[in-house]
Order: structure tokens, then C-alpha cells, then sequence
């Protein structure tokens, strides 16, 4: 067996084994489960890299692990630029390994794509819809309360699954014995995930994505006596296949729920086969039962670090360390602007800490990866202990060996479909980019209401408090009767995300941890120095630095490296104009494929 896999004996939410399938990778019959994942598939068979990039031709595997990043592109079946770590392997395919840009060849991608739902959904985009985007706590509570108001709800999911990366399932092929013991909460999640199953006014699309969102050219008092003024493209079936069905919904109101993905931050080293995300670490233990590695070492900043190494050793990994960048002192300050908020997660801090010690994973605070070592892969890192403002402390180095190291410096918000819906920005809690809203969740833009993440860093509580007051306004916006939820949840978990930011902020020495060689921009390869140069060559704007220097111009559509560049493009104080993140995104929020567009073009025509 893999040291991937995870095989204790007794534990009763461990899959009960299946009937395996095979694959062919590279030329080679390999064993897979059924439900896997091609990235966890391949990395069960020992692989941890399995393309490389456009340029440069470096090795590339996953990274962010929920489809933000793109490092993990394979061909499947004769079909390039399929993420590894969303496509479910099916008995019979053929993965090979992307060697830089390749052309696509004849594919059976498109068989077993699924519309029936889709249609279903289309058949319903009647009065009074609202469609939901996203599945994660802050979707599923828009969805009920809109629901629960008496209007017809159109819930658009990414995953197989309701829950989002907070509650994320294994597949219903592990047939997993106990899978509550995967998750926290699980009690309320599995009645909420049982009331979107049974309730009759709520169509939910799985394995569905919003690729864009077209507003009518009205002013805000013409929208606001004015129905149907929101039109979401969509696209249904299996992760980046062929034969997608592609259509479109006209939403009465929209409530955006997209999430956040995790913010990693630049050193040298850190594109290196694995290093990853904290949150990719998280997704394959708890949606695929594999780890990252043997010896693994966390790293950032914040609470979330402790679920992921708990997730980690739930997966048989050995976790060397867990280093949180901040003091004590900057965390505890930071608790107690607001000390009445801290108390409440008092119990589940004492679980965690339980933990590291059970397993005797130390915690190092004011210490941070700052280099990764390797070949084709990690094999050591450099770690430092870090000064107020997160400077490397000179003389404090120490190299690790480790075969995997997991990074998080927070969240950053998913902003391309309230960018597209023209939603005004302003900063979060962590000073991330993030949707304004009022109390009732609306955004600028009349119709369109946004929860959870995408109005600043929370949690899982408050984003599932704002998505039921989301959601019962969008149902009021209809003049569907419904009673407002209290807000007191929201009000108290907003006051825990505001001290949460200042417990654990991102100082701004980060920016001396990278060099002139080290990548800002992994898709297109971009180099520090050549951000600089681009910088004093223009403006410092993000559509200026696409041009000049092509960051954020990738796949990845600057996903990884907008908020980085954004930062590093106005170190300079000579610099003039003040970018942000929002700045380097794209009105095609997720991939599109054109074949699957020019099948959706003739269909109309006929």
C-alpha cells in the first residue's frame, strides 16, 4: 500500500474497501477506488507531479487542491487541461502526464455527462427565482430561508456534493462507516444537507458552474421596477470534460456565495512538487483519505492550521511541526480588543491543543518557512524565526526535512462572478478584497446579494448567518412575506472575524522572504524582477503589469498571484497608483471550453 493511504485498523470512518478499477497512467495498469479523484489516484501510486509548465518546463502537481490554481492540469483521455484534483477517475481511462501546452487529441470525455438536472433547472427558471451560488455554509442557509420563504430556488454547486470545502464529504463510493467522525458539526450539516434534498422548491445542481453573469445596461432605479435584470451562464458535468451542457438562467435575485480560496505567500522554492496549500492538505484528507506526505510540516498563520494538521494525522502523516508565524504576544493582543468573543471557541482550542500534544507536534510561534529545497520535488525547507513585522531574524535558520510542507496566511475571497455583477469592493476584516454589503446582505448591484467569505474572512458561522439573511431578503426583494432572521448571530460573529484579523495579521516583512528568481505568478512563470522592472516601466496597475510582464494573464487568471502582486507592485512608495487584487480578474469567472459554447450556439439555432 501507498504511504499516501492511510490503513489503521478499527477506525470507523475509514471506507470500507471496494471493488477496484483500473486506469492506465503513463502507459501503465494501475488499481484505483472508485470516487477517486485522478490527483488522488495518482498520488496513491507515489506520484506527486505529473505536468510541467508552459515555460520553463517545471514539474508541477497540486497545489491548492479545490480547482483555484490549475498547477495540477493532466490529460485525461486524450483531453489536456483537466484538473487532477476535480475530475472523479472513471474504470478505463487513460492519464497521461501534460509536458507544457499541449494540443488535444480524439476524447471520450464527453461520455456520461449529465443534463437531466440541468434541464430540470431550466424548466424551472420561472417567477420568482432565486438563484444560489455556491454550496458551502453560507449557500445552504440562503437556499432554506429563501426556500422557506415561499420562493422557487435554483442552488448552483461546484462539488458532487452539498457542503462546500467546510464540509467537505467523501465520496458515496467509499461507503464510509462513520463519516460524521471526518467532521465537525456534522449533526446540524446532515439535517440542513437532508432539507436541500427533500425540499420542493429548491433545484439543486451538482458538479455545476457559474461561468459568467451579464447585468442589462439600467441604472439602479430602472432595476429596481424591473424583473429578471440577471442572467447567469452556466455549465453542467464532470470537471473540465467535453460535452458540457452549457445554458443560460435569467435570476429575478442572485445570492453569491463563492467562497474564499487559501492565501499562500511567495518564497523560493515554494513552486516545488509539495508544497501546498493548507487547504488542498485539508480537502485530501477529508474528501480523499490520502496525505500529502510522510513528513509534513504546517505553516502561516491562524486558527485553521490546527484542523489541518488534525487532518493530517487523521491520515497517518507524521507532522513534524506546526509553525505559527505570529507571537504570542501579536495573538493575544490581538483577542483582546474584543475579549467577550475569544471565550467561544475556548473548548475547541483546548481539543486542538490536546492533539499536538497527544502527538507530540510542537507549536512554534514567531517562526515561518521562508525557502523549500529539492530537486524535482521538497526535501527539506529553511525555516526562521521572524521579528514584529515578520523580517527573517538573521542567524535563526534551521532546514527540516520533510516530503511535503502545507502553507496558510489566511483567505482570500473569491471576487470573479461580484466583479462581473459590477458589486462594489472595499476591504475585509484582514484587509483582503471584499464585497460591501448592508444588513440585509445587499450588494451595490440591485438584486444581487452576497454571503459568507465574499464579504470578508469569517468562518463557517458567519458565513452560514449571513447566507440565511441573505437569503430571506432575496425572497423579500420578490415580495415574498417572510420574516427577517435575527441578526444577532451575524452581529457577534462579525465581532469574532474583526479581532480573529488582528490576533493573526500578515505583516508586510513577507515581502523580504523572495528574491529576484523566486515566481510570483506560477502560471505564467513570472519572476520577482520581472514584476519590478514591469513596475518602473508603467503605471502600476494591474491591466498595465498583465501586459508588460503577463502576471496574472494564466489559467489561474491571478487567483494565487493578484493579491501578492498587488502588494509587491506598491512596496515602492514612488509607485502612484494604489492596485488591487480586483484589479487582474476577468469577466469568465471559471473555464469554458469553446466547443462546448459552439455546441451551445447551434443548439439555440436549432
Amino acid at each position: 500500500m501507498s504511504p499516501y493511504l492511510r490503513s489503521v485498523e478499527g477506525d470507523p470512518s475509514q471506507p470500507r474497501p471496494g471493488t477496484p478499477v483500473r486506469i492506465v497512467v503513463d502507459g501503465e495498469s494501475l488499481e484505483a477506488r472508485p470516487g477517486q479523484t485522478v490527483a488522488a489516484a495518482l498520488m496513491a501510486s507515489g506520484r506527486d507531479s505529473w505536468r510541467t509548465t508552459r515555460g520553463a518546463e517545471r514539474p508541477r502537481g497540486v497545489f491548492c487542491g479545490i480547482g483555484a490554481c490549475f498547477d495540477c492540469l493532466v490529460v485525461v483521455n486524450g483531453t489536456p487541461d483537466v484538473r487532477a484534483c476535480q475530475r472523479t477517475i472513471s474504470s478505463g481511462d487513460t492519464v497521461t502526464t501534460q509536458h507544457g501546452a499541449v494540443l488535444p487529441t480524439t476524447s471520450a470525455e464527453a461520455a456520461g455527462t449529465t443534463t437531466s438536472t440541468a434541464a430540470a433547472a431550466e424548466a424551472k427558471a420561472e417567477t420568482n427565482l432565486v438563484v444560489v451560488v455556491g454550496g458551502g455554509p453560507a449557500g445552504v442557509g440562503a437556499a432554506l430561508a429563501a426556500a422557506d420563504a415561499g420562493v422557487e430556488v435554483l442552488l448552483v454547486d461546484a462539488g458532487q456534493a452539498i457542503g462546500g470545502q467546510f464540509h467537505r464529504q467523501l465520496p458515496v463510493e467509499f461507503k464510509a462507516r462513520r463519516p460524521e467522525r471526518l467532521q465537525h458539526g456534522w449533526g446540524e450539516f446532515s439535517r440542513q444537507r437532508d432539507r436541500i434534498a427533500n425540499h420542493s422548491r429548491i433545484t439543486h445542481l451538482t458538479e455545476t458552474s457559474v461561468w459568467a453573469i451579464e447585468r442589462d445596461a439600467q441604472s439602479r432605479e430602472e432595476a429596481a421596477h424591473k424583473r429578471k435584470t440577471t442572467r447567469l451562464w452556466l455549465q453542467q458535468g464532470p470537471a473540465d470534460a467535453v460535452g458540457r451542457h452549457v445554458w443560460s438562467v435569467d435570476a429575478e435575485a442572485v445570492v453569491l456565495a463563492t467562497g474564499a480560496y487559501d492565501r499562500v505567500l511567495p518564497f523560493p522554492g515554494w513552486d516545488l512538487p509539495g508544497v501546498y496549500s493548507a487547504g488542498a492538505a485539508q480537502a485530501l484528507a477529508k474528501g480523499q483519505r490520502i496525505a500529502v506526505g510522510k513528513r509534513v510540516l504546517v505553516a502561516g498563520t491562524g486558527p485553521f492550521l490546527l484542523p489541518v494538521a488534525e487532518s493530517l494525522v487523521g491520515v497517518g502523516a507524521e507532522v513534524v511541526a506546526l509553525l505559527e508565524a505570529n507571537r504570542p504576544s501579536t495573538v493575544l493582543k490581538g483577542w483582546r480588543t474584543d475579549p467577550l468573543v475569544a471565550p467561544s471557541k475556548l473548548t475547541e482550542a483546548l481539543g486542538y491543543g490536546a492533539l499536538l500534544a497527544r502527538h507530540r507536534i510542537p507549536l512554534k510561534h514567531g517562526r515561518t518557512v521562508i525557502a523549500a529545497h529539492g530537486r524535482d520535488r521538497v526535501e527539506c525547507v529553511t525555516t526562521a524565526k521572524l521579528d514584529h513585522d515578520w523580517n527573517p531574524i538573521r542567524g535563526t535558520e534551521q532546514q527540516i526535512e520533510v516530503d511535503a510542507v502545507c502553507l496558510g496566511f489566511g483567505f482570500t475571497a473569491q471576487l470573479e462572478l461580484a466583479i462581473s455583477a459590477r458589486c462594489d469592493l472595499g476591504a475585509g476584516p484582514d484587509g483582503g478584497p471584499a464585497v460591501i454589503v448592508d444588513d440585509n446582505q445587499q450588494t451595490s448591484t440591485p438584486g444581487v446579494f452576497a454571503a459568507g467569505e465574499l464579504t470578508g474572512i469569517g468562518g463557517a458561522a458567519l458565513a452560514a448567518a449571513e447566507g440565511e439573511v441573505a437569503g430571506a431578503a432575496a425572497a423579500r426583494s420578490l415580495q415574498a412575506t417572510s420574516r427577517p432572521p435575527s441578526k444577532k448571530v451575524v452581529t457577534k460573529a462579525r465581532r469574532f472575524a474583526a479581532a480573529l484579523a488582528k490576533a493573526y495579521p500578515v505583516k508586510p516583512g513577507w515581502q523580504t522572504w523572495s528574491d529576484d528568481t523566486t515566481l510570483v505568478c506560477r502560471c505564467e512563470e513570472v519572476t520577482r524582477a520581472d514584476l519590478q522592472e514591469a513596475v518602473t516601466q508603467r503605471e502600476a496597475t494591474g491591466r498595465s503589469l498583465k501586459l508588460t510582464c503577463r502576471v496574472g494573464l494564466g489559467l489561474c487568471q491571478g487567483r494565487v498571484c493578484a493579491r501578492t502582486v498587488a502588494d509587491l507592485a506598491t512596496h515602492d512608495d514612488a509607485v502612484p497608483a494604489r492596485q488591487t487584487s480586483s484589479d487582474f480578474k476577468r469577466p469568465v469567472g471559471q473555464p469554458v471550453r469553446l466547443g462546448d459554447l459552439a455546441a451551445a450556439e447551434i443548439q439555440e439555432d436549432l
